[in-house]
């Protein structure tokens, strides 16, 4: 019964694996309404995926005997992939395969099978998705091994089925070898960690180093040694410094819908196994046993640790907001702005609190609904058939088309934190969370570096008003689909209207954070937040 109730828990995974299978069968087949029907049908199995998430994390024989350090956290996180994941679908809708169908349909060219990537493409969508979901599961190193690397092996592959041309193919070797070298190293720091607890199990990790803490000798130094190289080769999923390099081309050389995958998708999956290993290190706090009862203590990650966590925070916000002020193409600066928020999400990891975390959460869902506007104007638009990339492209859009304009303002106005945008609530949580835990400087620079960021936000934004019409931005049209505009319409009136909902939301991402506390709020007598090493509560 168990092993059942365990299974329970990835039953909105094994839904995706399900949906993975049935529409890269059905991309092959030879009716053409059937292989346009591929999009609708993964839109199909997400939706699946978050009802059934809303049923299994209700019940708490499962949660009780999943053997997690989170075990709520799947219901936040697996429902925030699945919405993402329907918005990132409608935004590739028609891209695939958009020239040979044409061909096809005209009688030009015979059919293929061999020739046709659309049921692939999507089933690769899908198979990530999965690999995400399955972090929020992991109960081991190896299982959070195989689940990362689900989430992001397939993107290689979406990278260069995503556009045919040279940049796509070119981007995606790029981006295979560097995630190579980052999984060596994150699966050597895993190594080490065995070594240093002989353990693979995260709950029994986090005992072992919590008995080496409390020792003359402390926490073994294989373990944090282990644990940086982990956290080095993770940062790669997240695009923070030093792991970074790569985004930018990799950006630019892929489809405008696949850039929205690559800037939302491999983030979760990233923020999340940084949740999961940090709190091996007791950085989530643990309950201890005293005469006068329950008491829940605030341990901290180890010094090391937690100065390396400060200083990538401060590289990746200020190195991103460098590089995006030089760029004169979109997705080049969409992926230095991506790098720059990793910086500022990473403040949620550093502060080492509850609320840190619960702002983390918070601010991936705003972020997430910003990129799905923006990138909704962008797969919306295109200019003689090829993808809007350049400023150039943009100018004097307010006059042709002033809804797509709007959405982009209202997703660079978020992006800045820019009230009453859900951007801005999203910033101001991590911000508090971080001068709660004592983090003043690191919120100061923080501070500085979104004043800054407002300079290429507003250009974003300014471009289609201010500047003038040109022969190549008029020659700009809506692109053969409306559901990617369709999105942007959605996401960028969402970017107003969710902030009414911002406490709801919140406290979603609250409850799935609560360390192992399954039962109501109530029957554990918890304080607020403090600094790392302070207990939460005297019992």
């Amino acid at each position: 019964m168990e092993m059942v109730e365990k299974l329970t828990l990835i039953t909105p995974d094994i839904l995706l694996f399900v949906g993975a299978v049935v529409v890269a069968v059905l991309g092959l087949s030879g009716s053409r309404t059937i292989r346009q029907a591929v999009p609708l049908i993964t839109g199909l199995f997400l939706i699946g995926s978050v009802v059934v998430t809303q049923f299994v994390y209700a019940d708490p024989a499962a949660l009780e005997s999943s053997g997690l350090l989170f075990p709520k956290i799947g219901g936040y996180v697996k429902s925030l992939t699945g919405v993402v994941g329907l918005g990132l679908v409608a935004l590739g809708t028609g891209t695939v395969d958009r020239a040979y169908e044409r061909a096809v349909a005209s009688g030009s060219a015979a059919f293929d099978p061999l020739r046709v990537v659309r049921g692939e493409y999507h089933a690769f969508l899908l198979l990530s998705l999965a690999g995400v979901m399955l972090v929020c599961n992991a109960t081991d190193l190896i299982w959070l091994f195989l689940a990362l690397e689900l989430s992001v092996l397939p993107t290689y592959v979406m990278v260069a089925l995503s556009r045919n041309n040279r940049r796509a193919n070119e981007s995606a070797i790029k981006y295979f070898f560097l995630g190579a070298m980052s999984t060596a190293l994150f699966l050597y720091g895993f190594a080490m960690l065995y070594g240093a607890t002989g353990s693979l199990n995260f709950i029994e990790i986090r005992d072992v180093l919590a008995t080496q803490a409390a020792g003359e000798a402390g926490i073994a130094p294989f373990a944090v040694v282990g644990m940086g190289l982990a956290l080095l080769g993770i940062f790669f999923k997240i695009s923070a410094v030093p792991m970074h390099v790569y985004a930018p081309d990799v950006y630019e050389g892929a489809s405008n819908p696949m850039t929205g995958f690559l800037s939302i998708v491999p983030k979760i999956a990233g923020f999340v196994a940084i949740i999961v290993l940090c709190g091996t290190f007791g950085w989530a706090g643990r309950e201890q046993i005293t005469a006068a009862g329950t008491t829940m203590v605030q341990e901290g990650l180890p010094a090391p640790i937690s100065a390396m966590l400060w200083m990538v925070a401060v590289l990746t916000m200020t190195l991103g907001n460098i590089g995006a002020l030089l760029q004169k193409s979109i997705k080049r600066l969409v992926a230095y702005s991506g790098i720059t928020h990793s910086g500022y999400m990473l403040i949620g990891i550093v502060a080492g609190t509850e609320n840190g975390t619960d702002a983390l959460l918070f601010y991936l869902a705003a972020y997430s609904l910003g990129n799905l506007a923006l990138f909704g104007v962008l797969a919306g638009l295109t200019r003689m058939g090829q993808d809007i990339e350049s400023f150039d492209d943009l100018a004097g859009l307010w006059r042709t088309r002033p809804r797509m304009a709007t959405m982009m303002a209202l997703a660079a106005g978020s992006f800045v934190g820019m009230p009453p945008l859900i951007g801005f609530w999203g910033k101001l949580m991590v911000f508090i969370a971080g001068v709660e835990s004592g983090h003043v400087v690191l919120v100061c620079v923080a501070a500085v570096n979104s004043a800054i960021s407002s300079w290429y936000y507003l250009h974003l934004a300014g471009v289609p008003v201010v500047r003038m019409s040109t022969p190549r931005s008029e020659s700009v049209t809506n692109g053969p689909r409306m559901a990617p505009r369709l999105v942007a319409v959605i996401c960028g009136v969402g970017l107003l209207v969710v902030p009414v909902f911002t406490t709801p939301l919140y406290e979603f991402a609250r409850t799935s954070m609560r360390y192992g506390e399954l039962e109501e709020p109530a029957a554990r007598s918890v304080a607020s937040p403090t600094t790392p090493g302070r207990e939460l509560d005297q019992g």
